[in-house]
């Protein structure tokens, strides 16, 4: 119930500092600007066990020691007691906010009057206090009595005395970056968490890996807030062990992401750097694990391994791991060069204040990583995006090849059994064909003239189905005896002469653009039935005067014929069944013209391939290997 309480009370106060942000700091119509009180003193005291020691009011003033930015304690100091003047604040509210003071212990006097008490046995000995202080209070000076947590005092200026709702303001705005932040963080990785249940194992690992460097880092920027440890001073172990924590997983996790995102480096170097960080994570968290249960026992040797020792290891890993990125950028990976953008910000920024905090002894409080953090959190993201959309591009893809495939070989299925079934029928049916029709030229010479006109039809449409039987053999049995370099252009030329009086009763003319020196392989008499199937198909899609042009040339080592003309066109449900067994867009089609001319090239090692538009006209591209390839 009270941790419900003070919830409630934090909501309260973000609620507050959004409420005085947005009007300015003009809350209740009056408000002074705050006074930083720089004029401060101190006095040491041996004692560091009774926080009721007397308040020394009458201490000399030469005894006190004057203010500086940084003062050594003495080596039989425990305690110190700093004295600061309350300056006259024209306010009906006033209240005084101590930025920053590190101590275990901390009371705060006016006079003999005890204003507040504090008692720290966590590591975390950054204290944020803002206190009211009462209107009638008459005190000319305020006592702050420290029990040390640092050899040295250093509050670097950061006392003011104000306004309540001005100081409000102030307190609240100082750290509401870090819990909406830090709040921020931690739903994105929730949600992502859920999220990736439901993914395959491929993706589970770089969306879990992410979403727990994400969970990590919220609850780092939420738990290194003063403010917290402020308005739950009973919970700040609980927070420093989670900090502690998600530092620990925050190593791994960005360890794992990067070998899933970018591969395991040069020799596994990244994959056993992260197998040798889960190994010192665990290791950490049995520490601390122990630490806890034997009441800090082990405080000392812990902050050793969990501070020192994983401070160094931090800067070795983003050392390595931006190393690493920038390699492969320069091998032209994007995604590294986004992983660089983000990674720079944040390993320059972090680098900077771990140096600064080692330098400083631990004094320093870090605070700018957070924005770097910012930063880099979102680049990842985009990283993660771009391999979901690449993937999901590459599933396309793959359909799409899949289709492809399953289409050629159902083509291939039918294909065999349309040559089984052709070639068996051909050589049943052709041999009692001829002798009919030889039966029907005796008749014809001995019959009558009415009568020779009904022989002649029936030969004509024997000659018909003879020719339907020899497409049909074509197709079962493409492959051809004799087999010699021919010379393209003139193959062309036979075509041409066959092809160009047919062509001139459609109204339209053939045209050739084909070098002397192009030479293919093949069967003469198979490569023009396959070449004139396709020209007489473009003659007869001409509508009225058309034209029909065909031009060869080579590109390495393969021979392309294009056979373009301007005719009707055809749409794209007739273009993907050309070549299909049986189909035809003519009336008395039988569509095994162009199912022969398709099994001839690839018979002949080569490829054929349509396009064409309504209403412009049709291009049909024939690759071959040229001679000699």
């Amino acid at each position: 119930m009270k941790f419900t309480m003070k919830f409630r009370v934090l909501l309260l106060f973000i609620f507050t500092a959004a409420l005085l942000y947005c009007v300015s700091g003009t809350a209740h119509g009056k408000s002074t600007d705050a006074l930083n009180i720089t004029d401060w003193s101190i006095l040491w005291s041996d004692s560091a066990g009774d926080s009721s020691e007397s308040v020394p009011l009458n201490v000399p003033a030469d005894e006190w020691q004057p203010a500086a930015s940084k003062i050594l304690k003495p080596p039989s100091a425990k305690a110190v007691w700093i004295k600061m003047e309350l300056p006259a604040v024209d306010t009906s509210t006033p209240s005084i906010l101590l930025d920053k003071i590190y101590g275990k212990e901390i009371s705060i006097f006016a006079d003999q009057v005890k204003l507040y008490e504090s008692s720290r046995a966590y590591n975390y000995k950054r204290n944020q206090i803002f206190l009211p202080l009462y209107e009638e209070l008459t005190a000319e000076n305020l006592y702050i009595r420290v029990v040390m947590s640092k050899d040295y005092v250093n509050m670097q200026d950061r006392a003011y005395v104000g306004d309540f709702h001005t100081l409000l303001t102030r307190f609240v705005k100082n750290n509401l970056v870090d819990i909406v932040l830090g709040c921020t963080f931690i739903f994105i990785a929730c949600v992502m968490l859920v999220w990736s249940i439901f993914l395959n194992r491929r993706y589970m690992v770089s969306v879990l890996s992410l979403s727990l460097v994400i969970l990590s880092v919220g609850i780092l920027v939420f738990t290194y807030s003063p403010f917290l440890y402020t308005l739950f001073e009973n919970y700040g172990r609980l927070f420093t062990q989670l900090y502690d924590i998600s530092l620990l997983i925050l190593l791994p996790s960005f360890s794992l992401f990067f070998e899933k995102m970018f591969g395991p480096g040069q020799n596994g170097l990244l994959r056993k750097l992260r197998k040798f960080q889960m190994g010192y994570s665990a290791f950490c968290l049995l520490f601390l694990l122990l630490n806890y249960l034997s009441s800090d026992r082990f405080n000392e040797m812990y902050y050793f391994f969990s501070v020192k020792v994983l401070g160094f290891m931090m800067i070795i890993q983003f050392m390595l791991l931006f190393v690493s990125s920038m390699v492969y950028a320069v091998k032209g990976n994007k995604d590294a060069v986004i992983f660089n953008i983000g990674f720079a910000i944040f390993a320059g920024i972090s680098l900077g204040e771990l140096i600064r905090f080692f330098v400083s002894g631990g004094d320093y409080h870090l605070f700018l990583w957070k924005w770097g953090v910012a930063g880099f959190i979102g680049a990842l993201i985009i990283i993660l995006g771009r391999v979901f959309a690449q993937n999901h591009e590459q599933i396309i893809k793959y359909s799409k090849e899949l289709k492809m495939f399953n289409n050629e070989l159902q083509r291939s299925e039918k294909m065999d059994i349309i040559s089984e079934l052709a070639a068996s029928v051909a050589h049943e049916v052709r041999n009692p064909l001829q002798v009919t029709r030889g039966f029907l030229q005796l008749l014809s010479g001995k019959s009558k003239a009415a009568e020779r006109e009904y022989l002649d039809m029936a030969m004509i449409e024997l000659d018909r189905a003879s020719g339907i039987i020899t497409d049909f053999l074509t197709f079962a049995k493409p492959e051809y005896g004799r087999v010699a370099v021919l010379q393209v252009s003139d193959e062309f030329k036979h075509i041409e002469g066959i092809l160009a009086p047919l062509a001139h009763l459609q109204g339209g003319k053939i045209t050739l653009d084909i070098p002397e020196d192009i030479c293919i392989q093949g069967n003469s008499s198979k490569f023009k039935q396959a070449l004139i199937n396709i020209i007489k198909n473009s003659i007869e899609a001409l509508d009225g005067e058309g034209q029909i042009h065909i031009r060869a040339y080579v590109v390495q080592e393969q021979v392309f014929i294009h056979v373009e003309d301007d005719g009707e066109g055809m749409n794209a449900e007739v273009l993907t069944r050309l070549g299909e067994p049986y189909f035809s867009n003519k009336t008395k089609g039988t569509g095994l013209g162009l199912m022969v001319t398709f099994r001839i090239i690839e018979a002949m090692e080569g490829s054929i391939h349509y396009s064409s538009k309504k209403g412009v006209g049709t291009e049909a591209v024939i690759t071959l290997p040229a001679a000699g390839s």
